[in-house]
């Protein structure tokens, strides 16, 4: 992952509670910051997800992958930026590439591969990638196809 290009940023305090026993962050909180910064990232392009969703005929941009690598402790008291730093389309999934930083501090490198879920029937159906990317970019888009 490069940090030449930063999507989207978000700052998080990093708090007492969210330290284990060490005084170091607890690593899930990591993942939830992630996602935060992701919704973040939709919310800064003017809707939000569930708008999103509801517009393009989406139950969700739901999961399929998740992964980090620690590099640094985070304590009680740091500020966190967490930045997407890439993103990598495919058809119908979707990399987020994330670094997250403590001043010129590296804390963490991980990534989320999430897909766009419709309904069919009484099942789940991996929709193209195509309107999340067109709006992520700025672009209007299309309607998501199976």
């Amino acid at each position: 992952m490069s940090a030449d290009t930063t999507l989207y940023s978000a700052t998080f305090l990093i708090g007492f509670g969210d330290c284990d026993p060490a005084g170091i962050v607890y690593y899930p909180n990591y993942l939830r910051w992630f996602d935060s910064t992701y919704h973040g990232f939709m919310r800064s392009r003017g809707k939000t997800h569930q708008i999103f969703c509801n517009e393009n005929g989406l139950i969700g941009t739901g999961l399929m992958d998740v992964g980090a690598t620690f590099r640094s402790p985070g304590r009680d008291g740091d500020d966190l930026v967490i930045s997407i730093v890439s993103a990598e389309w495919r058809d119908k999934s979707v990399r987020f590439n994330y670094r997250g930083t403590v001043g010129d501090r590296l804390l963490i490198e991980g990534y989320e591969v999430r897909g766009l879920f419709m309904r069919d029937g009484d099942r789940l159906r991996l929709a193209h990638t195509g309107p999340l990317k067109a709006y992520l970019e700025g672009d209007d888009g299309e309607r998501p196809r199976t």
